[in-house]
């Protein structure tokens, strides 16, 4: 495999480089435009027929923090006609015709997020907002958005191939636990039906299927792409089945329609992880355990009868690639036809990204699933030429909000060893202890922060992406950088917890790495002259976290002063190994049992006890304290979380929430006129009265 020679020799993708040679002719002489909404706004570039069509349940905002921006930029740029659906009315199929009928394909996406996990809390409820939609307004999308989208396309043009891809879909491209139904769903593909999922960062792969549908080839023809995942049909599955059962578990590659399939590994079938937790553990570790894209195989998962194949991971793109999507003539604003603001475009137009992936491999997160484990860095002329055109902007305030990805302080970092790195199935670079062969030189990244707060009309360049804490401490003169230039009083850090047990199942560093961390930031602080503080964040029912993990973790934040303002609660996101571990009870490398607050009675203590400082939390946090044989923190002791009495705020709070648990919702409900429900059955909403109706219909009332 060729190396791209950054600070370190590291294996980069083994063919041609498809995106490094983007480029978009003409478009950077003039101001750029948006990729056209409407079928006007297609005819002004000269278009009348679209190749592709994307659908996505975000606003469309045309930032390179966005992956419908991303993806659309990079297939203008190779000279496709592309048309962005974005939030469309679901309960019919109109909008997916607003283009006409694609020539290529629709490009289907949930968004940015799952929906699931963009419309409820951890407690199922109802989010107030939606981040990525104008005016933070809900109910823009549906549930499970990439079903709704796949069948409208297919409704609205039948025959024209669908891509869906997406966070949504590549997180639920094989069997998976879902958190909101609290079942063992299908693969996405077979109940969306798509004609493929691209999962993970799919640039390369998008641009691939557009060149290859271009040329005439099927997209059955497609199969043999990496990054990729389908169903195949009943003679195709039976064929491939025998083949497994006559070589085992032996990597063998299968043959399908005369073509070579990659896919080498049977997991568990669907109804064999439905019926067993055990087995679905082990189908979390099999697949977890195929993600390096340099030895993973391809996975086998029959439903019923039919396969699901999820071929290898992408590789991971080139420098070159990555500094030729950011250049991109991105307009770096909404579309201009929204008049709200949306308030995750407010949080993030002033950030540049500078990598992706994560190797830390945390348990409760996607990242390092979707975007992969190994880092990918923009040079430093690419990222420096993003602020400088930033500057040239007469919106732009000369403040960057943040310089960063999905970790701060992981630019050009790798293993320091390919040969190894081909070969390695480790889940985390990091943990238990930070590998050998890491290269955590923080020079080139001391180096960008330098150069980006001395860019002529920059005033401030702040660090708010997620700190590694520790591979920082391994760089003193990264902590004074960071501290002295980057910190704007206060800086976000992610410990999760303070219980050993709950932080290996996290697989993050010990809770002294954040106590070491602390204390090097607050001396570097005054060196520095400044007053500036930490802000912790904490997870809560996190597996493995019990009540008695909790009040430890309580005591720890009244000894140290924090007073956390938000508190995350342990969301069961699909694909994840930690929830692996909600579902079944069991650590899914080690097989150990693990305890897990699965009832909303035990999460809710939980939560109350990380803020145990809240007179609204008294009796919550009384509860549990009791409940863990904890009385000796009930009083006016130094680590006493609450008094002995009630505060006249808990009381008011208390009698608040009784009184309005009856303002008649639960009173016998009247039935509509000409209406009768069934026998023993009652309505599901019990309302004392209808709209304009009292509580004797017909009755005429005193104002009459």
């Amino acid at each position: 495999m060729p190396s791209l020679k950054l600070d370190l020799p590291i294996i980069e993708h083994p063919d041609a480089d498809p995106l490094a040679a983007l480029h978009l002719a003409g478009e950077k002489s003039r101001r750029p435009r948006p990729l056209p909404m409407t079928m006007t706004e297609a005819r002004e570039r000269g278009w009348n027929e679209l190749d592709v069509v994307f659908v996505t349940g975000d606003a469309y905002i045309d930032h390179p923090s966005f992956a419908m921006a991303i993806l659309g930029r990079v297939l203008e740029a190779a000279g496709f006609r592309v048309g962005i659906v974005s939030q469309p009315d679901w309960h019919s199929c109109d909008a997916w015709r607003t283009f006409g009928k694609p020539r290529l394909f629709f490009a289907i996406s949930a968004g940015n997020m799952d929906s699931m996990i963009n419309h409820y809390t951890a407690n199922r409820k109802v989010r107030n907002d939606d981040a990525y939609s104008p005016g933070g307004r809900i109910g823009l999308r549906p549930d499970r958005a990439t079903l709704a989208y796949c069948q409208r396309a297919r409704q609205a043009y039948s025959g024209v191939p669908v891509i869906a891809g997406g966070v949504e879909a590549s997180l639920r491209r094989l069997a998976h636990y879902d958190y909101w139904s609290d079942k063992v769903r299908r693969s996405i593909l077979l109940d969306a039906k798509p004609d493929l999922v691209a999962f993970g960062m799919g640039e390369e792969t998008i641009l691939e299927i557009a060149r290859r549908l271009d040329a005439g080839q099927t997209v059955r023809e497609l199969r043999d792409l990496r990054g990729v995942a389908y169903v195949l049909g009943a003679k195709e599955s039976e064929a491939v089945g025998s083949r497994q059962r006559a070589v085992g578990d032996e990597p063998a590659p299968s043959s399908a329609n005369g073509r070579l399939l990659t896919a080498d590994l049977q997991l568990p079938s669907y109804e064999a992880v439905c019926a067993d937790k055990p087995t679905f553990a082990e189908a979390t570790k099999l697949i977890h355990n195929e993600t390096n894209p340099y030895n993973a195989r391809g996975l086998i998962q029959f439903h019923d009868k039919q396969a699901v194949i999820c071929n290898p991971p992408s590789f991971p793109i080139s420098q070159a690639a990555m500094d030729a999507i950011y250049s991109l003539p991105y307009t770096r604003r909404p579309h201009p036809s929204y008049t709200e603001k949306i308030p995750a475009f407010e949080m993030i137009k002033d950030s540049v990204t500078i990598m992706r992936g994560c190797f830390g491999g945390c348990t409760f997160c996607s990242i390092t699933t979707h975007q992969g484990r190994i880092i990918q860095s923009r040079s430093h002329d690419s990222v420096i030429g993003e602020i400088e055109t930033m500057t040239r902007d007469p919106q732009f305030k000369g403040v960057i909000s943040d310089i960063g990805g999905p970790t701060a302080n992981m630019y050009e970092m790798r293993c320091s060893r390919p040969d190894v790195e081909a070969k390695c199935r480790r889940q985390s670079c990091v943990h238990p202890t930070i590998c050998k062969l890491l290269g955590t030189d923080h020079g080139p990244l001391v180096k960008l922060m330098k150069d980006a707060r001395e860019v002529p009309g920059i005033k401030k360049v702040f660090v708010a992406s997620g700190i590694r804490m520790d591979l920082a401490r391994r760089s003193p003169e990264y902590m004074r950088e960071l501290v002295r230039h980057h910190v704007g009083g206060h800086l976000k850090v992610a410990p999760e917890h303070s219980d050993t047990g709950v932080l290996n199942l996290m697989r993050k560093p010990a809770s002294d790495d954040f106590d070491k961390f602390a204390d090097v930031f607050e001396r570097e602080s005054k060196k520095a002259g400044k007053t500036q503080y930490l802000i912790p964040y904490y997870i809560a029912s996190h597996p493995g976290s019990d009540l008695h993990a909790m009040i430890d973790l309580a005591v720890f934040l009244k000894r140290n002063g924090y007073r956390p303002d938000q508190v995350q609660d342990f969301i069961p996101a699909p694909f994840d190994v930690a929830t692996a571990m909600y579902y079944t009870g069991i650590d899914p490398f080690t097989k150990k049992q693990v305890y897990v607050a699965q009832h909303l009675r035990d999460r809710k203590l939980q939560r109350a006890l990380m803020q145990f400082f809240k007179p609204e939390n008294y009796f919550e946090v009384r509860r549990a304290l009791e409940q863990a044989g904890r009385q000796d923190l009930i009083g006016s002791g130094c680590d006493s979380l609450i008094p002995d009495k009630p505060p006249r705020e808990a009381l008011e709070n208390r009698r608040r929430e009784a009184n309005s648990k009856f303002r008649g919702e639960f009173v016998h409900t009247i039935p509509p006129k000409g209406s009768s429900p069934a026998k023993g059955k009652t309505s599901k909403k019990q309302s004392r009265h209808g709209p304009g109706q009292g509580y004797r219909p017909g009755r005429r009332s005193t104002s009459d």
